[in-house]
């Protein structure tokens, strides 16, 4: 994390403390405030946004709720309605996940596509992607590329799916597979 020095509002500590107000505590003060704070070791994902949580460890979990904001957040931007998760795609999407990473390599989005229409879903897209450990990363890649920035703004996406799989071997670490469908 490290400090954060703007400008002329103050500094956040390690510990998420914001230093604004408090400019005139001396530094015996400040460093009793950190040492205290460093005495009650909080969970790492617990102190960040879940968009900012760590994937690369054995049972982390994208936040499926926080994504689904996110990206409809980015698709009302361009006058598209938001999506909503599909518990169905969820399941696709964890196993699409799993696949790539016992595989190592990310699968071809247009053969997961079929396979999703082929199980009854309409006008599916697949963001399919390896090496972003956060969802913040993900989002900003997928944006930064037009062929998953057209999946996440699919004009007749209505439902989605995310997940991520961790393979601690493989040199990509975290695959992503996000599926939007009507």
């Amino acid at each position: 994390m490290g400090r954060n020095f703007g400008t002329g509002q103050g500094f956040t500590t390690n510990h998420g403390i914001t230093m604004g107000r408090w400019a005139g505590i001396g530094l015996v003060a400040l460093a009793a405030l950190q040492i205290t704070a460093c005495a009650t070791p909080e969970p790492v994902n617990a102190a960040l946004p879940s968009l900012y949580w760590p994937m690369t460890s054995q049972g982390a979990q994208v936040d499926a709720a926080t994504a689904r904001d996110m990206i409809s957040a980015y698709r009302a931007r361009s006058g598209l309605p938001p999506l909503r998760l599909d518990p169905d795609l969820q399941k696709l999407a964890e196993a699409e996940a799993a696949a790539m990473a016992a595989a190592d390599r990310p699968s071809r989005a247009q053969n997961v596509k079929n396979a999703v229409e082929r199980l009854g879903f309409a006008g599916a897209e697949a963001n399919l992607s390896a090496g972003y450990h956060t969802l913040a990363e993900a989002f900003s890649g997928w944006r930064d590329s037009p062929a998953h920035n057209a999946a996440l703004l699919a004009p007749q996406g209505q439902r989605m799916g995310i997940a991520t799989a961790y393979a601690p071997g493989s040199k990509y670490k975290v695959y992503w597979a996000l599926l939007v469908t009507r």
